[in-house]
């Protein structure tokens, strides 16, 4: 059994946060030649579990982060977070993109520290002592007066978690966050995260295109269809927490790893056939 599941009931009521999407559909284009991206989409991300969405490329992964985040709206159905509905961005989401959203002339405290001192909600002493908490966290107080560009990728994307994280968001959303980082440093940051997930029980998303990267981190895996995307699977991954790196050459990891990858083939195949379908109808 999960041990992160079976201490939920000890856990702080702010880490209980429920996503909720309502048979959510979602089209571009003109009115005359819409596409469909998303169709009549339902999930559940469960209070303080780590739950990893896959897809086959092109599916409409970051559709459904802007969905999500609030910067988009769907055509039809709807998200809740404890039961309210979502029509906007709020610090109760807080997204991590793929490239880094950093501000190049600011230092990493001053990246850390920007939205609470810009909201005022807290006194700048308090910000600051709360941003030196979590760069020490992140193992980057030693470069809390460095700048983006001093940083290595690796680095990066921990200010970018201690820049999310001091916002106390009840809901992480991560898109792809390591893609692009070497395979070391991509590892690292893997463990680095689980870590930080495995202390603080928050409800993560945590969207990936790599097989090995969502069991290694999740409590539930989501396989999302080719387009128009809905959810074709759920895979409880019932690897015992903490993680380590150890537990992907198991048994039980690699019969998950075989049963993703078939239902991904299946769903990338659908999408080249489409392809030489309208290849064919252009002719």
């Amino acid at each position: 059994m999960n041990t992160q599941q079976t201490n939920q009931s000890n856990l702080p009521s702010d880490n209980k946060a429920t996503l909720e999407l309502r048979n959510i559909s979602r089209t571009f284009g003109d009115e005359w030649e819409r596409e469909e991206i998303i169709k009549d989409l339902s999930l559940t991300v469960n209070p303080s579990q780590l739950t990893v969405i896959v897809g086959p490329s092109g599916c409409g992964k970051s559709t459904l982060v802007n969905l999500i985040a609030g910067f988009d709206r769907p055509d039809a159905g709807e998200i809740l977070l404890n039961s309210k509905k979502i029509t906007d961005p709020g610090n109760d989401r807080m997204v991590v993109f793929q490239e880094t959203a950093l501000i190049p002339w600011q230092t990493t405290l001053e990246n850390v520290v920007f939205g609470p001192n810009l909201r005022g909600d807290r006194t700048a002493e308090e910000v600051e002592a709360e941003a030196n908490r979590l760069l020490d966290k992140v193992g980057l107080a030693e470069f809390k007066e460095k700048y983006p560009i001093q940083l290595s990728g690796g680095m990066q994307r921990r200010a970018e978690l201690a820049r999310a994280m001091i916002n106390n968001p009840l809901v992480m959303i991560m898109d792809e966050p390591f893609r692009g980082l070497d395979a070391m440093s991509r590892e690292l940051m893997q463990e680095f995260f689980v870590r930080l997930f495995e202390e603080n029980q928050k409800t993560n998303l945590f969207v990936t295109s790599e097989i090995e990267e969502a069991i290694y981190l999740a409590d539930r895996l989501i396989i999302l269809s080719n387009r128009p995307t809905s959810v074709r699977s759920i895979i409880d991954i019932e690897l015992p927490r903490p993680r380590d790196f150890h537990m992907l050459s198991s048994p039980e990891a690699y019969e998950y790893k075989r049963e993703a990858m078939e239902i991904l083939h299946e769903e990338a195949m659908k999408s080249f056939h489409r392809e030489d379908n309208s290849s064919a109808a252009a002719e």
